[in-house]
């Protein structure tokens, strides 16, 4: 399918962030549209995931919804943590409020087993954390660009058999929609996703009536992405050559791994 998506002529877009531009390349597919934006400093094998995550609205679709929305967290019952060190993640957790779950960034298991058994508060780590020690930690967070798309996401949570936490990885509707889409196609969806990045609201390719914001704490789900309006996808797109040319060159050597 992806001799049927022209690669070379992709849009290179760049959001506008408080930690600077968020960049990546939107997919036009025979079905629609997809967007390819994974960390600027990734590795091949992790562009070509992201890239399938981008090509599967465009061209085989999603799966089936199960609920015609999702709940979006507002960010207020929720911290990311990150582990540099157990006694002082733990102490975090202790002295904040209100936590429904927290989200924590390490890279090793052990840590995050250890800040867990010390708090009363659930934890959720990377999904591929849990493959070392499926023990370590309450719920998976899934997010679609990284582990290759709603189908991939979904395999990995029926493998994990715990509850998973769907974060947002798009950098704009076209991106979020994936990740909606697997919310709205898992069985059992426990915890609220996102929350929806500060920049979408004035920094989105879609048009208003698309943008994905939530409403009464919910985010709708859809067959597939909107499609992005020529004049906000104007003001958004990348005139750099060389930016342009990286991003586009990343672009194939993943469509090459795939």
């Amino acid at each position: 399918m992806r001799t049927l998506i022209d690669f070379d002529d992709a849009p290179v877009f760049a959001v506008p962030t408080a930690d600077g531009p968020r960049v990546g390349v939107l997919v036009d597919g025979p079905q629609g549209w997809g967007e390819f934006s994974p960390p600027p400093d990734c590795d091949d094998a992790l562009a070509a995931r992201w890239l399938t995550a981008a090509m599967e609205p465009s061209t085989v679709g999603w799966p089936d919804a199960v609920r015609g929305r999702v709940p979006v967290s507002d960010g207020r019952a929720r911290a990311v943590i990150e582990v540099d060190d157990v006694d002082r993640a733990v102490a975090r957790i202790r002295d904040a409020e209100g936590l429904e779950l927290v989200e924590l960034v390490c890279s090793s298991p052990a840590d995050a087993a250890e800040v867990r058994r010390r708090v009363d508060v659930p934890v959720a780590v990377e999904a591929d954390l849990l493959g070392a020690d499926p023990q370590c930690a309450d719920a998976a967070v899934l997010r679609c660009g990284e582990l290759g798309g709603v189908r991939r996401a979904m395999r990995r949570a029926e493998r994990l058999g715990m509850p998973v936490l769907v974060e947002f990885s798009g950098a704009t509707s076209i991106g979020l929609a994936a990740d909606v889409a697997l919310a709205a196609a898992l069985q059992d969806l426990r915890y609220a996703c996102g929350p929806v990045p500060q920049w979408l609201r004035d920094g989105d390719v879609v048009s208003p009536a698309r943008s994905l914001i939530p409403a009464d704490g919910y985010l709708p789900a859809a067959p597939m992405p909107a499609a992005p309006d020529p004049a906000r996808l104007e003001r958004l797109l990348v005139t750099d050559a060389a930016t342009v040319q990286q991003w586009r060159a990343l672009v194939r050597r993943a469509a090459a791994l795939l």
